[in-house]
């Protein structure tokens, strides 16, 4: 507390402090944890600016990040993993509240939202880079990817075999901040193809 001199500073007594000490902002008391229990999805499935997009305006996803994942380079770059060397995919990750959204859901969007019968190829975009892929990031979530790609595959809703790759979650590479919301940062709600 300033006590009316310049920068000069008192300390209040608090009954319960000890004798001469300064009462403390914190205290003993237990204080209920309202964090949100969140988990990680991640997805290829072509250019990840539109992906990306879809993902982050779905309800119960707190935040989505677009990068590479799945390549042999150390911290790619977009021009690394556009040279269809490195063997990156464009991905999108995604983090979501459970309570919300289930994994189920999030992978109906998934297929959705890609041609999972293309290998790797979404529309104009040709390479490695644009393959679909789902990389999951636990058992469950392997299990839930795999029934999701039969039941797709045994739908009848494509006429060509599904190629869509599961692999456990690699490291994900954060891309350039540029491309970060890339379509919302230029008041776009999709890719033009």
């Amino acid at each position: 507390m300033l006590d009316g001199r310049r920068g000069a500073h008192t300390s209040t007594i608090v009954a319960g402090a000890p004798e001469g000490k300064p009462a403390s902002c914190a205290t003993d008391t237990a204080v209920p944890s309202f964090l949100m229990m969140t988990e990680k999805a991640t997805f290829g499935a072509g250019c990840f600016w539109g992906v990306e997009e879809t993902f982050r305006k779905l309800e119960g996803v707190s935040s989505t990040a677009v990068g590479y994942a799945g390549g042999n380079k150390e911290n790619p770059s977009y021009e690394d993993v556009c040279s269809d060397e490195t063997g990156h995919a464009e991905v999108v990750q995604v983090e979501f509240d459970p309570s919300q959204i289930t994994y189920d859901q999030i992978l109906d969007v998934f297929w959705s939202n890609h041609n999972p019968t293309t290998l790797n190829r979404q529309g104009p975009d040709v390479g490695t880079q644009y393959r679909s892929v789902i990389f999951y990031h636990s058992p469950e979530q392997k299990a839930a990817a795999e029934k999701s790609k039969q039941e797709i595959s045994e739908s009848g809703r494509f006429n060509r075999p599904v190629v869509t790759q599961i692999e456990p979650a690699p490291k994900f590479w954060r891309a350039e901040e540029y491309h970060q919301r890339y379509l919302e940062k230029r008041g776009q709600s999709h890719c033009a193809i």
